[in-house]
């Protein structure tokens, strides 16, 4: 007698199921936590040509079509504004203006005024790429 060990050979194979189930179970978690994760203000920003800025994490204000001011989502008024960016402006950070079209000029002149008198140096405007670029 020889053993048990006939007909036995290695197992050389690997099942993969399992791995495509958790595989498949992340995707959908993904793809359902992803549009949570973009926060903000609608804005219908004008179009512009110019060069697009970097994703990297910036200071916005944006200005709704009725003239409110919104940053990191937060209504506030002018003053409010003001006093944080006074704070932020140690840091020389960067500021973008994200304006609706339909705001008067004035009000944006205005908002661009007070950032400017909180101690901002670097203050852009954001717009929209034309739409046939």
């Amino acid at each position: 007698m020889t053993g048990g060990k006939q007909g036995r050979g290695s197992l050389s194979e690997i099942n993969v199921t399992p791995l495509v189930d958790v595989m498949l179970v992340l995707l959908i978690i993904f793809m359902v936590t992803a549009p949570l994760m973009k926060q903000g203000v609608d804005v219908n920003l004008p179009q512009a040509k110019g060069k697009s800025l970097p994703a990297e994490e910036r200071i916005e204000v944006d200005i709704k079509s009725n003239g409110n001011l919104y940053m990191k989502g937060a209504k506030l008024s002018v003053e409010q504004m003001k006093a944080r960016l006074t704070m932020l402006s140690k840091t020389d950070p960067d500021v973008y203006l994200e304006a609706d079209k339909d705001v008067s000029y004035g009000r944006v002149a205005q908002v661009m005024g007070e950032i400017k008198d909180a101690g901002i140096e670097k203050l852009g405007i954001v717009t929209k790429p034309p739409k046939n670029q």
